[in-house]
């Protein structure tokens, strides 16, 4: 059964994130057929919908406002309902980021309709969408449909595959005029506290350090190994608690879910709340001196070893498969 599936664009330093395009894959499943239309809310944004259309939207609608230029969900709200009124879709997917698992909620509760979120897979049976999500922290899953009212939905980044890119697809852009009014936040400034570089949550490749690093300092070598992996640093719990670097960078039950192609976890031991965050990556390289540690009942490959002379090893490794490549 066609649907005409909206897609919300996630935006960040002026361009759509990689988890759009993977949601636009999922609409497209979802869809069966259907349209995909895009949508972009921000100011001056209009200019993105033709990226959103070379990775399989059929049309973008842009809200532009001013007071929609950073993220409010009291804004969002109001854009995305009046674009939902205007195309009345059977559908909406976003992204399960830090607006997505705010934002979903709060329309999936307008709109009284269920919401299936952090979906790692989506599948067209019978006529129904069947959405996979984690639950129990990653040891099992669980398939969900939605029965009555507007499929919503989160999916996880780095689960789903985006289409390939075709700039020759064309498709129309449009501008919708919505009226903000009754904000009851207003963004004055924006502090980041991240690190420069791939965001943590859509990287290919992440290498974590834990308690094992010893100090702030003992991250370095972890973000050069990061650096020239083309990848991000991300950290336990237990290294965020002694202050070896910021909470932003923290992954795992209360941290932030990954998923990349590479997991290098050093100096972490593997308690459960951590693997609750990196457990499904594809392949997880444990380096740790313990070789009792748990993290290694996870791990594809393991190596007990100091980190600090392990994980420079590995970079100058790298950086000499890379300049033979």
């Amino acid at each position: 059964m066609s649907r005409k599936m909206l897609v919300l664009g996630e935006i960040r330093d002026g361009a759509l994130r990689n988890v759009t395009f993977e949601a636009v894959a999922a609409a497209k499943i979802a869809a069966d057929g259907g349209e995909i239309v895009g949508v972009v809310i921000g100011d001056a944004v209009q200019s993105l919908g033709n990226e959103f259309i070379h990775y399989g939207a059929d049309k973008v609608v842009a809200v532009e406002n001013a007071q929609l230029s950073q993220y409010t969900s009291d804004g969002y709200a109001q854009a995305l309902l009046a674009v939902i009124e205007a195309e009345n879709p059977e559908g909406i997917i976003m992204g399960h980021t830090a607006l997505g698992k705010d934002l979903a909620p709060r329309i999936a509760g307008k709109l009284k309709s269920g919401l299936v979120s952090d979906a790692t897979s989506v599948e067209e049976e019978g006529g129904n969408t069947v959405f996979t999500r984690p639950i129990y922290s990653g040891k099992a899953f669980e398939k969900k449909i939605i029965t009555d009212g507007m499929i919503i939905a989160t999916i996880r980044p780095n689960n789903i595959n985006p289409l390939e890119k075709d700039e020759s697809r064309s498709g129309e852009v449009t501008s919708q005029s919505v009226e903000i009014k009754d904000l009851r936040t207003v963004i004055k400034e924006v502090i980041r506290k991240a690190t420069d570089g791939v965001d943590l949550s859509e990287a290919k490749v992440v290498v974590a350090g834990g308690r094992g690093v010893k100090s702030a300092d003992g991250f370095e070598p972890l973000k050069e190994l990061a650096d020239v992996l083309g990848g991000a640093v991300g950290a336990s719990r237990g290294a965020c608690d002694a202050d070896y670097c910021d909470y932003s960078l923290q992954i795992g039950q209360t941290g932030k879910v990954v998923t990349p192609d590479l997991y290098i976890a050093c100096g972490i031991s593997g308690a459960i709340q951590h693997l609750a965050g990196m457990s499904n990556s594809k392949v997880i390289v444990a380096i740790n001196k313990d070789p009792e540690a748990n993290i290694f009942k996870v791990a594809d490959y393991g190596i007990v070893g100091d980190l600090f002379e392990v994980v420079p090893m590995l970079t100058e490794e790298f950086k000499k498969l890379k300049v033979n490549a």
